[in-house]
């Protein structure tokens, strides 16, 4: 990494198995875990912008890596103030997407809280970004969808303005493009959501045993059951004056929501904070295995200071659940579990924007 954040020219070589990066708060500890995901995404973990990734009084960032896979990669991202570009074995790649999926990871950081008491976009973008990583037509479809979404928006407000008669036929074809690709984007959905639920009761399960069962139920326009394009059809026909006067779109994949429930009960509105907490890890363990089983490649687990905000017994559980996962990397602030993780992994200390290996 060279004038990336804190960390001005640090270079570390990490262990295949688990990488605890320990540290005091704004050290650079984060910053790791930030530049790995980018060189596994071409993407920013912490949604700001990538401008803020240079260290103050420079002019430019670079991160380099080399991932071992079913081959042995070379990735470089760099960026100045004008552009960022990604290379894959010293190949620009100018397409984002191309990269999605090709290096799967899951993180596990400090705004997963807003997946289960957030807003549904949070839960939306989980299954989503799962999806995307697993399947290139469905992350096809999904920048498709969102393409027609912005078009449509646009055609609604315009016809706002003015009825044009001939804005009308174009809204219809954009309205039949919009139904074509938001069904394929449900079932999708559907689907994941009942392959998943398993997954996630194994993982809460592992967590905290059979006093509790976790469930996803997916909100959306219709019933499994039910033929998605008909009933699409059908609600979209009975709002459409109403979204010409708003100007926005109504209905779609784009308003779903999915629904945490714990014992039958929803989270969002019973739930105690450790039952939030355990469903996020549980989620994200849940995630990590699913992508795994479906693509036979194990994904890099990134985990951000998780362990500060557990109680013993659940930090104990999670400890323990981690000797079942391949690469891995950790911040903390202490050593509280780093002695009953230590099998042969490795431990650096982050200080001040430089990392030094222990062992």
């Amino acid at each position: 990494m060279r004038n990336f954040r804190l960390h001005e020219d640090t270079s570390v070589e990490f262990s295949n198995k688990l990488n605890f990066l320990v540290g005091g708060n704004g050290q650079g500890k984060t910053s790791i875990l930030e530049a790995i995901y980018y060189l596994c995404t071409t993407k920013n973990l912490l949604s700001s912008s990538d401008s803020d990734t240079i260290t103050f009084g420079r002019q430019f960032m670079e991160i380099k890596g080399v991932i071992e896979d079913l081959a042995v990669h070379s990735v470089r991202l760099n960026y100045d103030t004008r552009r960022k570009y990604y290379y894959l074995d010293d190949k620009i790649i100018p397409n984002s997407a191309e990269i999605i999926g090709k290096f799967p990871i899951v993180t596990l950081i400090q705004a997963d809280h807003q997946l289960t008491q957030g807003s549904p976009s949070d839960r939306r973008k989980f299954v989503d970004s799962t999806l995307s990583q697993l399947s290139h037509s469905y992350l096809d479809i999904y920048i498709d969808y969102n393409k027609i979404l912005r078009q449509r928006s646009n055609l609604l407000s315009q016809i706002r303005e003015n009825r044009n008669l001939n804005l009308y036929d174009q809204l219809e074809a954009w309205t039949e493009s919009l139904i074509l690709k938001g069904a394929q984007i449900i079932e999708h959905r559907n689907k994941f959501v009942s392959e998943f639920n398993g997954y996630l009761k194994n993982a809460y399960q592992y967590i905290m045993g059979d006093v509790e069962t976790p469930f996803i139920s997916y909100s959306t326009l219709c019933s499994p059951e039910e033929n998605i394009a008909v009933e699409f059809r059908k609600q979209i026909d009975s709002v459409k004056e109403e979204e010409i006067r708003r100007g926005v779109n109504l209905i779609g994949p784009h308003r779903d929501d999915l629904l945490f429930l714990i014992n039958d009960k929803e989270l969002k509105k019973y739930g105690s904070q450790g039952q939030h907490k355990t469903f996020q890890i549980a989620l994200k363990f849940a995630q990590f295995f699913y992508i795994k089983e479906r693509i036979n490649r194990t994904p890099v687990f990134l985990m951000d200071d998780v362990f500060g905000e557990l109680d013993k017994y659940r930090a104990e559980k999670i400890s323990a659940y981690l000797s079942e996962i391949g690469q891995a990397f950790i911040t903390m602030t202490d050593l509280t579990y780093y002695e009953e993780l230590n099998n042969d992994n490795r431990l650096i200390t982050v200080e001040n924007g430089k990392a030094k290996i222990v062992n």
